[in-house]
């Protein structure tokens, strides 16, 4: 049981939050090496437009939009936000010259593993309230006496959805880091 809770929920969240580093680095040094480092400063801007763009399903969510196939909104906005994440961390590099830039990129690690914890959570949850009512159901009980029991479970992972509520105010965080960091570097850019 324990190893197939590591191998399940625990091993994924940890490879994706690390492959995200890990490529980060290896991306950032490959440019350093090729003396080619000067791409990664520029690299922040199709970041931050897939991190916007994953917003559709957001969007879509809160029907503030009303195309498109939530399910595939959610893989959209799962990848596009992993992809923009990594050109922003690649963008960030080992500079450290800009402390509003830190905190944005910290407030947007944060908001990935907020992300991917509420991601694994939720499918945890889901998988295992099916898993009740199937063997509810193949012990022969009838539909309303499985609902009855599965009243409290039920309950659970409504509570589990809600991560969302925390989810929010990270990316609001991160999106307000991020514009105060967008804003500084037009304010104070070498315009020439």
């Amino acid at each position: 049981m324990r190893a197939r809770l590591l191998r399940r929920e625990v091993l994924p969240f940890v490879l994706s939050f690390s492959a995200l580093v890990a490529l980060a680095l290896l991306a950032d040094a490959a440019l350093h090496l090729l003396d080619l480092a000067w791409i990664g400063r520029y690299l922040g801007i199709p970041g931050s437009l897939l991190i916007i763009g994953s917003f559709g399903y957001s969007m879509r969510k809160r029907k503030l939009i009303r195309s498109g196939n939530p399910m595939q909104l959610l893989r959209w906005h799962e990848g596009m936000a992993w992809l923009g994440s990594l050109l922003v961390l690649v963008h960030a590099g080992i500079h450290f010259n800009a402390i509003l830039g830190w905190l944005a990129v910290w407030a947007m690690l944060v908001n990935v593993g907020s992300g991917l914890t509420g991601k694994y959570l939720l499918d945890r949850s889901r998988r295992r309230l099916e898993e009740a009512r199937q063997r509810m159901r193949a012990g022969g009980l009838p539909a309303d006496e499985v609902a009855d029991r599965m009243y409290w479970d039920s309950l659970t992972f409504d509570a589990v959805r809600k991560w969302r509520a925390v989810h929010f105010p990270i990316t609001l965080a991160f999106a307000v880091l991020a514009l105060g960091h967008i804003v500084a570097v037009f304010l104070f850019w070498g315009w020439k």
